[in-house]
């Protein structure tokens, strides 16, 4: 790739970002990419089947049984995205309700009273936010 003809410096571009892990080695490495459909497979329900906290991010994957889920709450501080990774659920979101399956992603804007709830007997999704306090979601 030309990096001086995209005017990018050394690493700005995701198809020269490669490099920059071939250090590393171990559980460096396996901590950047996580089976998530594995990780719902297997997991005990209810809440948080994996966490990731970084100065600048949280991600969570929550897992729930049929019936039960995050009860309806507003977040005034952070978007949201939620990913659906197995199952399906609903997601009560400022007054509609919609379905959340696998592969499917839903942008809930900060402000907006929302709260999920499992329909089939697994139902897993992935909640990706700016970081903030140390909340986590209640049942």
């Amino acid at each position: 790739m030309d990096r001086e003809h995209h005017g990018e410096p050394e690493g700005g571009d995701p198809a020269c970002w490669a490099h920059l892990f071939d250090d590393m080695t171990g559980s460096e490495a396996d901590d950047l990419i996580v089976d998530l459909a594995a990780r719902a497979g297997t997991a005990a329900a209810p809440g948080a089947a994996w966490t990731h906290q970084s100065d600048d991010l949280n991600a969570n994957l929550l897992l729930f049984p049929a019936g039960d889920g995050v009860a309806e709450h507003v977040n005034e501080e952070v978007d949201v995205l939620l990913v659906g990774v197995a199952g399906e659920g609903i997601v009560a979101l400022a007054g509609d309700r919609d379905v959340l399956r696998a592969g499917s992603a839903l942008v809930v804007p900060k402000g907006a009273r929302r709260g999920t709830r499992a329909v089939s007997d697994r139902f897993a999704y992935l909640t990706c936010h700016r970081r903030r306090g140390g909340l986590l979601p209640g049942r």
